[in-house]
């Protein structure tokens, strides 16, 4: 069988060394890990100018373009699994679903079963857009595993393809619900002299910096100051637990890769159970209690749902809104911490 060829473009500080600048160019679902790179070179699979390079220390730079000559990838069957949804609207072109927490959005490797989409097939018997392709069969937007909430998913062609439309152009009306360290305050004078960090009338903090893959992990996204895709998120507290944690509502103008968590960590104000992003970060006992600091501490993922989706039906042009409430670890969590002014 032929080989595939994917073409990767070094963008400004990607360098100075191939593997590593490949590691972080090349993109997600290539499903490239470093070492993997690192025998392709090896085995002369990396070429530049129809020449194969075979040093992964070989320097690079800026505009550079190489090709990875790749296998095919291997069939893939996509079961259908009887697993529980939450559904919020279905009809002949569309199903909105509640995902709790923990549950993958499409098989990848490493998680080829127990997803969305596994689950979406039984409830379908089959019948989802064949647009993505035989493991994202209807998804048109994700969120991560560990965050629950809203997905709409497309049952039809025509429906995949005008869902497709309006994230493109950022017409979704998304907003999530989310847990942070700290209180972000407009009188902050650090958060002032943070890049891409500004505010708006009522106290919303904006957001807008580039994201791109993180140059030594290709499992996370970094701010960057040059290349990158643009990323603008706003955000406003709604309510504030003693000064060492916010409940806050963050809307996205832009759908990149854990922009909420990587724009409120670079903000300072990472989310509460993030192990990615969050760092460690701990919870003051004197600020929120005994209760609530033990209660942040154990909290098993990131603090974010996926609260309210809005969009324009792709067929019948029906303007739609859903919201789905806070699922009960996260309200537990923000019981314990209210409770901490109650002693």
């Amino acid at each position: 069988m032929e080989k595939q060829i994917l073409e990767i473009e070094i963008e400004p500080g990607m360098g100075p060394r191939l593997d590593k600048a490949l590691a972080a160019a090349v993109p997600e679902q290539a499903a490239l890990s470093r070492s993997r790179l690192a025998r392709l070179i090896a085995e002369g699979a990396v070429s530049r100018d129809g020449m194969a390079v075979t040093d992964q220390k070989a320097k690079v730079s800026a505009g550079e373009i190489y090709a990875i000559a790749l296998d095919p990838p291997r069939a893939v069957e996509t079961i259908a699994q009887d697993i529980p949804l939450e559904v919020l609207w279905e009809d002949a072109d569309l199903i909105v679903v509640n995902k709790p927490a923990g549950m993958v959005t499409h098989p990848a490797p490493g998680t080829p079963e127990g997803t969305l989409v596994n689950a979406l097939l039984h409830h379908f018997g089959g019948n989802l857009s064949g647009v993505g392709g035989e493991a994202r069969p209807g998804i048109v937007h994700r969120i991560d595993k560990d965050t629950s909430g809203l997905l709409v998913v497309a049952k039809s062609d025509r429906a995949h393809h005008g869902l497709a439309a309006q994230f493109e152009a950022h017409s979704v009306h998304r907003h999530y619900l989310a847990i942070c360290h700290g209180i972000p305050d407009p009188a902050d004078p650090r958060l002032r002299g943070t890049r891409g960090v500004s505010f708006e009338n009522g106290g919303i903090l904006k957001i807008a910096t580039q994201l791109a893959r993180h140059r030594t992990d290709r499992q996370k996204q970094a701010v960057v100051a040059g290349g990158g895709r643009h990323a603008v998120t706003r955000t406003h507290v709604i309510e504030g637990f003693h000064g060492a944690a916010a409940l806050i509502d963050c809307w996205l103008e832009t759908g990149r890769t854990h922009q909420i968590r990587v724009h409120m960590a670079h903000a300072g104000h990472g989310l509460l159970g993030d192990q990615t992003y969050g760092g460690k970060r701990k919870l003051s006992e004197k600020a929120v209690g005994a209760e609530g600091a033990e209660a942040a501490r154990l909290f098993p993922r990131q603090a974010l749902h996926a609260a309210t989706l809005g969009f324009i039906h792709p067929v019948t042009e029906e303007e739609l809104s859903f919201e789905a409430p806070l699922p009960a670890d996260m309200e537990g969590l923000i019981t314990s911490l209210r409770g901490a002014g109650a002693r």
